[in-house]
């Protein structure tokens, strides 16, 4: 096959479409739809079942020009200190409009930069949890590191609250690349966050990276990854670079004259694959990779890996609960969204009357795509047996859908037994795949590109 004339055939390099970390994605969040179920949901969260729990800290000392994630420049902790005190005040608020006191198998907190705070924040905000919520004899705590902002008290803080995974960004270590998004970071200090985490005895380790980037060659991206691989993650999160400025403002700073364009990003992309694959780390899903003896590994090899607003992850948990200001919550029911912006944010929680601003109530058949667009970004296959197992009522919707799929892909999937699996070698294809599914796809470029 020839897999760059077939997946250009196929729209994929023009296409434009969601990342689905959820379905539908947040862009379908409907007014009010939080706000009006805020008490009913929390109070139908099943008690003797664990749940998930992540905590946005929108705060930076540096916007980086390329994020496009909800943040907001500070040159001091003054607004921090009144944020994690409204953070406090939502936890403790939520935790209990549940039944009882839940167990909480997860712990995120993500940014922004979470280690702004200083130690005395943070041991206020963990101290907050830990009293909302009992620890599940699974508990896993994991942190994002910025290492340009990971003083050595705030880490032992957190070892000392049981944190087991750091997330470091990196992007790129290539100093032209990282001129142009505006994050100067070396690989010294990137080592010297690394083993001062490992001399802790925080053993997991993800380094993100990202590609598509301005100036960024095949040749930069090749020297950070042997780089990367120096510093023995345990998993590599490998994203393509978003360019939203329509949704970024600070995007606009990025020179897009010197962005790769879609099918310079597909080569980059894959090159970078082949290189990991060869040192010894496992693909998974569409833009993941770990060690073989990994957790997420081993849950992609069992079919439990899922994916969610943080990427791919192992996490059972069917409830998922947000603090912070734009932080996304899952329930049975469906998702719901604090307000987005901080003083919103803030306002509402003082007002007593709940963060949840916007989300979306799933209906049966949103179930049903939820099942079949997380197989094909998690699996790369949708199996028909077992999506039907846990929705028989549509059966015959699901393998129309299937059957649709492989009209319109012929070249792309193909049926064996009751499953429909992409082709390894057009694997990048997937969430052009999965955009297939989603019947409120918006055909307006609003999306980023589908490579």
């Amino acid at each position: 096959m020839d897999k760059i004339n077939t997946l250009r055939r196929y729209g994929l390099f023009d296409a434009k479409v969601p990342r689905y970390t959820s379905y539908p994605p947040a862009n379908r969040f409907e007014p009010d739809v939080g706000a009006k179920h805020h008490e009913e949901w929390l109070a139908t969260v099943p008690i003797d079942e664990p749940v998930s729990v992540y905590v946005h800290i929108p705060f930076c000392r540096r916007l980086c020009w390329f994020c496009a994630c909800r943040t907001q420049g500070t040159k001091t902790l003054s607004p921090v200190d009144g944020y994690v005190a409204d953070l406090v005040a939502e936890i403790k608020a939520e935790s209990a409009r549940l039944r009882g006191r839940a167990r909480m198998a997860r712990l995120h907190l993500g940014g922004g930069t979470p280690t702004i705070l200083s130690p005395a924040l943070m041991n206020r905000l963990l101290e907050a949890l830990h009293s909302a919520f009992d620890l599940s004899p699974d508990f896993e705590f994991s942190v994002e590191i910025d290492p340009t902002e990971a003083a050595t008290n705030l880490l032992e803080v957190l070892a000392d609250w049981g944190m087991r995974r750091a997330s470091i960004g990196v992007q790129d270590f290539e100093p032209r690349v990282q001129k142009a998004i505006g994050r100067r970071q070396s690989y010294e200090q990137t080592l010297e966050t690394v083993e001062t985490l490992r001399a802790l005895g925080i053993a997991g380790v993800n380094v993100d990276l990202l590609y598509g980037l301005p100036f960024q060659t095949e040749h930069s991206l090749m020297t950070t990854l042997e780089d990367v691989v120096a510093l023995r993650p345990d998993r590599i999160a490998l994203y393509g670079y978003a360019h939203v400025p329509h949704m970024s403002k600070r995007q606009s700073m990025i020179p897009t004259d010197e962005l790769p364009g879609a099918e310079k990003r597909f080569r980059i992309a894959e090159l970078a694959k082949d290189r990991l694959l060869s040192v010894g780390f496992t693909a998974l899903g569409i833009d993941h990779f770990a060690r073989p003896d990994d957790s997420l590994a081993k849950a992609a090899r069992e079919g439990r890996m899922r994916r969610n607003f943080q990427g791919y992850t192992d996490d059972p948990c069917t409830t998922l609960l947000g603090f912070g200001a734009s932080a996304i919550s899952k329930l049975p029911q469906g998702y719901a969204q604090n307000a987005v912006s901080t003083a919103a944010y803030r306002q509402r929680v003082q007002s007593g009357s709940g963060a949840w601003h916007k989300g979306y109530q799933l209906r049966p058949e949103d179930r049903l795509i939820s099942d079949m667009v997380e197989a094909v970004m998690c699996e790369g296959r949708i199996n028909l047996e077992k999506i039907v197992s846990r929705m028989p009522n549509f059966s015959d919707r699901a393998r129309q859908i299937a059957d649709n799929l492989l009209r319109d892909f012929p070249e792309l999937l193909y049926r064996n037994a009751d499953e429909v699996i992409i082709r390894r070698e057009v694997s990048a294809a997937a969430r052009l795949i999965a955009s297939h599914l989603d019947p409120f796809l918006q055909k307006q470029h609003i999306h980023s590109t589908a490579i």
